[in-house]
């Protein structure tokens, strides 16, 4: 169960959120900022702030936190070219990782951003990771939400890129094929344990484009970042949940393992939640984010 609450984040999310669903903490958001592989849109004013969705969610993902931090904070709202509707652009070539870590790069050295807070969901949190580890004077502060610095031991315990890459190969391709609502209905109960979490969810996993969402996953599941922990000193907070299928007692040791060496680092546990602590803890989600901008 550890695996499939985790990462079905892994298999999970293939998601282009139709109009209907992406006009709500965004709709007095700025002209959307298109690059190369992600997209940003930016609302309030204040010390910048970058949210990075996960694995084929909009930046819809974050409408429950947008607006009370864009009352005091620059907010930049990224998206994932293929996912939330948008044309997948240059996201069709392998590279989509390391091609977001380079738009962020570049869009905060062109805008002059000085020095963000970064916050990631889950692949999004692998990405804030891979740009701590690249470009460590471009961002102040990073809270990785369920993420893991290398996802295949979920799968294999004891496994490297190389053992996990056959694995990957055939996730890949079994995700290429678009989800039907049984199947993303399926997704989503391993995601999230509020059934009001799990619709949303299910619709997202409809929505992204399955080309983008499939080479997304394959890139997750074959980076691993653990052996380049120690040498990562920005501050980093993990928040991570659990619940009755998996408690903290299970939890705690596993996150806590592939984080080990880090010289900045917070644990923050979020009880009765899955994988999108977001929807399921709203408010404990939201503490943990505002002490994380506190600190």
């Amino acid at each position: 169960m550890l695996k499939q609450t985790m990462f079905a984040a892994a298999l999970m999310l293939g998601t282009a959120a139709e109009p209907a669903l992406a006009q709500t903490a965004t709709q007095q958001a700025s002209a959307t900022m298109q690059m190369d592989h992600i997209s940003v849109q930016a609302i309030g004013a204040g010390d910048p702030i970058i949210l990075i969705p996960g694995l084929s969610t909009p930046r819809n993902v974050w409408d429950g936190v947008a607006p009370d931090l864009a009352k005091s904070h620059r907010v930049y709202l990224v998206q994932v070219n293929g996912f939330g509707g948008g044309d997948p652009g240059a996201n069709l070539k392998p590279g989509i990782l390391d091609g977001v870590v380079a738009d962020l790069a570049t869009f905060i050295r062109d805008h002059k951003l000085e020095k963000p807070a970064m916050v990631g969901h889950s692949m999004g949190g692998l990405a804030a990771l891979m740009f701590a580890k690249a470009h460590p004077d471009q961002v102040s502060r990073v809270m990785v939400v369920d993420a893991l610095p290398f996802i295949g031991a979920l799968f294999v315990p004891g496994s490297t890129v190389d053992t996990i890459e056959p694995l990957a190969v055939q996730m890949r391709d079994r995700m290429r094929t678009k989800q039907t609502s049984q199947s993303a209905e399926a997704t989503a109960r391993t995601m999230a344990v509020k059934a009001g979490s799990r619709a949303q969810v299910a619709q997202w996993v409809l929505a992204a484009d399955p080309r983008v969402a499939s080479e997304a996953m394959y890139e997750d599941m074959t980076t691993d970042l653990r052996g380049d922990m120690a040498t990562i000193e920005t501050p980093i907070t993990l928040v991570y949940p659990h619940n009755e299928y998996v408690p903290l007692a299970r939890a705690d040791p596993l996150y806590r393992g592939q984080y080990q060496g880090v010289a900045n680092m917070q644990f923050v546990p979020v009880g009765d939640s899955g994988h999108f602590v977001m929807l399921d803890q709203p408010e404990a989600f939201a503490r943990a984010l505002n002490e994380f901008l506190a600190d």
